[in-house]
This record gives structure tokens, C-alpha cells and sequence, in this order.
């Protein structure tokens, strides 16, 4: 089941996410979940979805938790660093990312983000700084 009001949240501060067709799956300070389907236009020739269909999924899942995180007067997040490791292709149905906060500080919020297919199985391990603005 989707998360109306994250998934709006999502698409309000990053329109780059709603053209990716993501869509949130449950939003708080602890978890932030969001999925992308499978498309073809979003796969390299081989029929994986492309890796940059996955950082953005990463990126924007992670910048919101981080968003969620923000310690008191911040205003809103940059990302200044994302570390991706790629496990295995998704080929099929969902990409589905979590991210959770490591570190929620007065200047950075690091946050980890990993992505699993609909097997369950780790498919990408996102970790990501994000400046407190």
C-alpha cells in the first residue's frame, strides 16, 4: 500500500521523482520507504534498470529522511556526498529503497539506504551525506 501524503511530499520538493514515477511506501524520522517500478525506458540495453534510475530512487528517499532529521532552525538538505554499492540487477517489478539516519547532526545528516527487489534480495547500498542548510 502507498503512502499518499509521503508520496506527495516526495513530488511537491523533488518533481524530478514523480517523472521517475516514484512512489512512497511509508515516511517517519526512522524509515523512509519509496518503490520504483521495472520500465523499460528506465533500463540500459541488457534490460536492468539503470543505475541512475537507482541513485535517484536512493538520493530522493535518502533526502527525505534526512529532511525528516533536521535539527531544530534547518531549513533543508543538500546532498555533498552519496557512496553506491551495486549488488545485482533489477529486472523485473520493484526497486524498493529504505533509508534510515545514521547521524542526524547540526550541520550533516548521513543516512543509509538500502534497495531490495521483490525477492527480498539486496540489490544496492546507498550511503549518503546530506548538509543541513
Amino acid at each position: 500500500m502507498t503512502d499518499p501524503e509521503g508520496t506527495r511530499l516526495f513530488h511537491r520538493s523533488m518533481p524530478f521523482s514523480e517523472r521517475l514515477g516514484v512512489e512512497v511506501l511509508e515516511h517517519g524520522k526512522a524509515l523512509v520507504r519509496s518503490r520504483l517500478k521495472w520500465d523499460e525506458s528506465l533500463c540500459t540495453l541488457g534490460g536492468a534498470l539503470h543505475g541512475g534510475a537507482l541513485m535517484a530512487l536512493a538520493d530522493s528517499t535518502g533526502a527525505v529522511c534526512a529532511f525528516l532529521n533536521l535539527p531544530e532552525g534547518g531549513q533543508g538538505t543538500t546532498t555533498v556526498e552519496s557512496k553506491t554499492n551495486f549488488l545485482r540487477a533489477v529486472r523485473s517489478g520493484y526497486a524498493v529503497a529504505s533509508s534510515r539516519p545514521l547521524h542526524a547532526g547540526r550541520k550533516f545528516v548521513v543516512v543509509e539506504t538500502e534497495i531490495h527487489d521483490d525477492d527480498g534480495k539486496l540489490v544496492a547500498k546507498v550511503t549518503q551525506t546530506q548538509a543541513v542548510l
